[in-house]
């Protein structure tokens, strides 16, 4: 049986103010699997994507990556996707590859390349002139067109248009290694679960509920997106 993609142990961070983000939380992710992690605002979720992948050091617990420690040289197996954009605005889209290309040994141009004439981006355009959600597909393209182990998407498609979503979803997010592994965050359940292998729901620091997402919905008899608002009901209510 192969080892799990990441293995976070009673990962614990706070910020200023003893405001505790997350509590012990435990959280294990197989190979080739695409798991949703789903929970409302403020819950923890793009924490845990940042202590993954080195951003911040959580404040007890662990983080292990393809068997080994959470280190600088496990960042070599993470592709991560900010919430927010952090590239320059004045960069054209040509000067993003170049620099992915340069930076990351695993950076598949070809495939970078393929993707933008898909989605009918001018590479030859500034990021500046540029639509929000026309940016956050660039952004996507180019941390999905890494041949990495572990990929991290915090809201992908958040301002994304609809039309572009089915082509974001099962071409680029389904276009990844089979051995490796992704985790997507959203609000967006009812667009994403279709695709999801995985889902935990992430509530107080925790994680709520883990599962399978076909035998869910099948002992569930409803979607997650409709599971999720109960169960959400439910915490908010007790």
């Amino acid at each position: 049986m192969s080892q799990p993609i990441l293995i976070c142990e009673k990962l614990s961070k706070s910020y200023k103010k003893g405001v505790v983000v997350l509590d012990e939380l435990d959280f294990c992710v197989e190979p080739g699997k695409i798991v949703g992690l789903l929970g409302p605002n403020g819950c923890g979720k793009s924490t845990l994507l940042k202590l993954i992948s080195g951003l911040l050091t959580p404040d007890s617990g662990s983080i292990t990556v393809c068997g080994q420690e959470r280190s600088e040289q496990t960042n070599a197996h993470i592709s991560f996707l900010p919430e927010r954009p952090y590239f320059s605005s004045g960069m054209t889209v040509n000067a993003m590859l170049d620099y992915f290309e340069d930076f990351y040994e695993d950076f598949d141009r070809s495939l970078a390349t393929v993707m933008l004439k898909d989605l009918e981006i001018d590479p030859a355009a500034r990021m500046r002139t540029l639509s929000k959600g026309t940016k956050e597909k660039v952004q996507l393209i180019l941390v999905m067109a890494r041949r990495a182990k572990l990929y991290l998407l915090d809201e992908p498609i958040g301002g994304v248009d609809p039309a572009a979503r089915d082509y974001i979803l099962k071409t680029i997010i389904g276009n990844y290694n089979p051995e490796a592994s992704v985790i997507i965050t959203t609000h967006l359940i009812a667009d994403v679960e279709s695709v999801l292998d995985d889902f935990a729901f992430v509530d107080k620091g925790k994680i709520a509920m883990y599962g399978n997402a076909d035998q869910t919905r099948e002992q569930h008899g409803t979607s997650l997106d409709e599971l999720f608002r109960e169960v959400f009901r439910c915490s908010r209510n007790a």
